[in-house]
């Protein structure tokens, strides 16, 4: 089969399209036909070895696809412990979902990683209630773009989306973003982003940020946190860790730094089948929108990561293994 593999650590060009075995499908795995593979921000962090956890080479990158049981069967989308960027898998039954024919293998697949990323920041980590301000950092992204949606759907006062540029903020509104700002206003001074964010709600602090820059933007979006308000973070795209944050500085002003990886709820199941129980069939409603920020060839690995390094994307991205 085709496979994208890498040997060495480094940028998009150690991404290199090769012929591998079949995997070997063990005890409660079955061997897929992958008809689509999901691109992921975390996937340029493992390339680099730059990720939550480290990685042995040589090493197959993807953690979630879409694909129907070699022979025929139904078609699932799933997510892995990695080897998703190939022409099959071998898939653990319990982290894999059927897909309803109302939805397309780009929509399975901003739910399946995304969509259970964003329901648990809201639900299981930030535990949002009705009323409260939400900031959604890249809004426009994968987790993003359905933090927007659910977050309005939950019923949220007010949801405050950050982005890179005007179309993306423009976007972020469609999808029923209330206030917008640009998360640039963080390099300078980490108070100017904090003012614009307590702007965007009024003049008043925010309840609730889902946060995945890392840097400045973290700096700020916490500081413009009101008591008892949670920020919620999740990746660290800038590669800069914020400022430490010191246990007397929460107390002082009863705010929370909440961590979340959605790897511990792939090793408790019954965590992702009430999300994916809930979002796929708001996706097949018609009620959730999951933005397609592009399907590339299997060969154009390299373009992708380019692509979603440069922040060039919205959405979510996919390889189609068959080109």
């Amino acid at each position: 089969m085709r496979a994208v593999q890498i040997t060495r650590f480094g940028g998009p060009e150690v991404l290199d399209v090769v012929d591998l075995p079949d995997p070997t499908p063990g005890a409660g795995q079955t061997l897929h036909e992958v008809s689509a593979v999901g691109v992921n921000y975390a996937d340029t962090h493992q390339v680099e070895n730059s990720y939550l956890a480290a990685q042995t080479l040589p090493l197959v990158p993807g953690a979630e696809f879409v694909g129907t049981p070699v022979g025929g069967g139904q078609r699932v989308v799933g997510l892995l412990d990695g080897g998703g960027y190939a022409e099959r898998v071998a898939a653990v039954d319990r982290l894999s979902w059927a897909v309803p024919d109302g939805v397309t293998d780009e929509q399975a697949l901003a739910v399946v990683l995304q969509g259970t990323t964003a329901w648990h920041l809201l639900r299981t980590s930030a535990h949002l209630a009705a009323g409260e301000t939400v900031v959604v950092v890249a809004g426009a992204g994968g987790v993003g773009s359905l933090a927007v949606q659910l977050a309005k759907r939950w019923g949220a006062g007010r949801v405050i989306a950050t982005a890179s540029s005007a179309e993306k903020r423009e976007l972020t509104q469609t999808l029923g973003a209330d206030a917008t700002v640009d998360p640039a206003l963080a390099e300078g001074d980490p108070k100017t982003f904090t003012a614009a964010l307590r702007e965007a709600n009024g003049g008043k602090p925010v309840d609730v940020v889902l946060e995945m820059t890392g840097g400045p933007v973290f700096d700020g979006a916490l500081s413009a946190l009101a008591p008892f308000g949670r920020l919620v973070a999740y990746g660290m795209a800038a590669r800069t860790p914020p400022s430490p944050v010191q246990a007397p500085a929460l107390m002082q002003k009863s705010r929370a730094v909440i961590g979340f990886w959605l790897a511990h709820c792939m090793a408790a199941p019954e965590m992702l089948d009430v999300a994916m129980g809930e979002l796929l069939p708001m996706v097949a409603a018609g009620e959730l929108q999951p933005i397609s920020g592009g399907r590339y060839p299997l060969t154009a690995v390299r373009e992708a990561h380019q692509d979603i390094l440069s922040r060039r994307t919205t959405g979510k991205l996919s390889l189609d293994p068959s080109r």
